[in-house]
C-alpha cells in the first residue's frame, strides 16, 4: 500500500495549496486581490469598523449642497457632469477599496513598467501545468520560479499598503489630487473628520464644511475632460518612465519564505520598502511641467476655499491653519505616492502655486483667473506659473 501524502488527495494540506496558488496566479502585472485585502487591513490595522453615524451622514449631505451653491458661484465652473453633486459617506476600508479603483491604470501602468519579464508565463510554467504525476512535489511546482511568480503579488501588496496609509488618514475624495470618479458621487470619511476635529478643538461642522468645500472645488476642475486628461497623462507618463532595477527586485523577493507569513510583512509591509525607486533623469523632466500643474491646481483651489470658507465657517482661521499643518506632515502612504507617481504637494508647490494664483489677482483680477481652466490652451506652462505675467499675455491673445 502506498504510504499516504499530506499533499495528495484529500490531504489536509491540498487546500492550503490551492489557495496559495490562486493567490499567487495574477492576470495581469498587479495582483489586485491582494491589493485590496492589504488595502484594507492597512487602512483600519486589521481591526472592524463601525458603519458612519447615520447624523454626520445627513449633515454632509446638507453642507455638501450648500458647499456646490457657493463654490459653482465663486468659479464660474460646472460642478458636476449631470448637475448636481452626491456625497457617500464611507468607512476607511470603503474609501481604500474606491480610491484603488480610482488609480487602478496608473498603478498598472506602474507595475508594468517594474515587472520583471514574462511574469504571466512563469507564473502559468510554476503553478501546476507540468504533466501528471507532479503532485508528489507540488511545493517544487508552485516555487520553481519564485521572484517572477511572486512579482504580481508583491507588486499588488506594495499598492495595497500604499493606498491603504492614505486611507487610515483620508477624510474626503480629494486629500491628494486623484483622478476624479465617473460618477458624481464624492467620498467623505465622517470617523477621520470628527476625530481631527476633536483632536484640535474645533466645530466639527466647520471642519466637514471645509472638507466639502475643498472636495467639490477640486471636483469642479478635474472633472473636466481636458483637466482630467492632463493629470492622467502626467501620472501615466510619469509612472511608465521608471527602470527597473531587478538585481534591487530579486533580493527583495528573496527574503520572501511561503512558510513564515512574517516574512512577507516583513518585505512588502512597509509602502516605500519595493517600489521606493529612485527617480531617472527622464522622470525628472516629466516632472517640470507636472509639478507646474499641480502648483496651478494648489494655488486655484486654496484660493476658492478661502474664498468662500470665510463666509461659510464660522472658525474658519482656525480650521484652515489646523489643516494646513496637516497637509504638510506626511504620512508613509504620501511619501509613496509622492515620489511614485509624482504628486507631492511640498511646501514649495504649494507655495508656488499661490504666488501664481496671487500674481494673476493683482494683475488682472478673478474675472482673468477664471480663464485657467476654460480650455487645454488656458492650462499654464512651467515658465508661466513662475510669471502670471507671461500666463496672461499668452490668455488675452488667444481669447480675443
Amino acid at each position: 500500500m502506498s504510504e499516504a501524502s499530506p499533499f495528495g488527495s484529500g490531504g489536509p494540506l491540498q487546500d492550503l495549496l490551492r489557495n496559495l496558488a490562486r493567490l499567487l496566479t495574477s492576470q495581469g502585472p498587479l495582483n489586485w486581490e491582494v491589493a485590496r485585502q492589504l488595502a484594507a487591513w492597512t487602512a483600519t490595522e486589521g481591526k472592524p469598523e463601525d458603519n458612519p453615524d447615520p447624523l454626520a451622514r445627513m449633515k454632509l449631505e446638507e453642507l455638501v449642497r450648500v458647499a456646490d451653491m457657493h463654490v459653482a458661484d465663486a468659479t464660474g465652473l460646472p460642478t458636476s457632469r449631470r448637475g448636481w453633486l452626491q456625497v457617500r459617506c464611507v468607512t476607511r476600508a470603503e474609501w481604500a477599496a474606491r480610491a484603488l479603483e480610482l488609480w487602478r491604470p496608473v498603478l498598472e501602468a506602474l507595475a508594468s513598467s517594474l515587472s520583471p519579464p514574462g511574469p504571466a508565463e512563469a507564473a502559468d510554467a510554476s503553478l501546476g501545468t507540468g504533466p501528471p504525476g507532479d503532485e508528489a512535489d507540488p511545493m517544487g511546482q508552485l516555487l520553481g520560479n519564485l521572484p517572477q511568480v511572486l512579482a504580481p503579488l508583491a507588486l499588488g501588496a506594495q499598492a495595497g499598503a500604499m493606498i491603504g496609509h492614505l486611507a487610515a488618514r483620508a477624510m474626503g475624495q480629494y486629500d491628494l489630487p486623484m483622478l476624479p470618479p465617473e460618477t458624481d458621487e464624492l467620498m467623505a470619511v465622517p470617523q477621520v473628520i470628527d476625530s481631527f476635529a476633536r483632536e484640535w478643538s474645533l466645530p466639527v461642522d466647520d471642519v466637514r464644511m471645509w472638507v466639502c468645500l475643498r472636495d467639490v472645488a477640486h471636483h469642479a476642475v478635474l472633472s473636466r475632460p481636458h483637466v482630467k486628461e492632463a493629470l492622467e497623462a502626467h501620472l501615466v507618463g510619469y509612472v511608465r518612465a521608471f527602470e527597473l532595477d531587478e538585481r534591487s527586485l530579486d533580493e527583495r523577493l528573496g527574503n520572501l519564505d511561503p512558510t513564515d507569513l512574517s516574512s512577507f510583512q516583513a518585505s512588502l509591509g512597509d509602502p516605500e520598502a519595493l517600489l521606493g525607486a529612485l527617480q531617472n533623469d527622464q522622470q525628472r523632466k516629466l516632472l517640470v511641467p507636472f509639478q507646474a500643474f499641480l502648483a496651478a491646481l494648489s494655488g486655484y483651489t486654496d484660493f476658492v476655499v478661502d474664498k468662500v470658507g470665510r463666509r461659510l465657517v464660522g472658525s474658519y482661521g482656525a480650521v484652515s491653519e489646523a489643516l494646513r499643518r496637516r497637509r504638510l506632515e506626511d504620512g508613509p502612504g504620501q511619501r509613496a505616492i509622492g515620489r511614485l507617481l509624482g504628486v507631492e504637494l511640498d511646501r514649495a508647490t504649494l507655495e508656488r502655486g499661490h504666488g501664481f494664483v496671487n500674481g494673476v489677482l493683482e494683475r488682472a483680477g478673478e474675472e482673468a483667473l477664471a480663464r485657467l481652466w476654460e480650455k487645454p490652451g488656458g492650462l499654464p506652462t512651467p515658465a508661466e506659473v513662475d510669471a502670471p505675467g507671461l500666463w496672461l499675455a499668452r490668455t488675452e491673445l488667444t481669447a480675443e
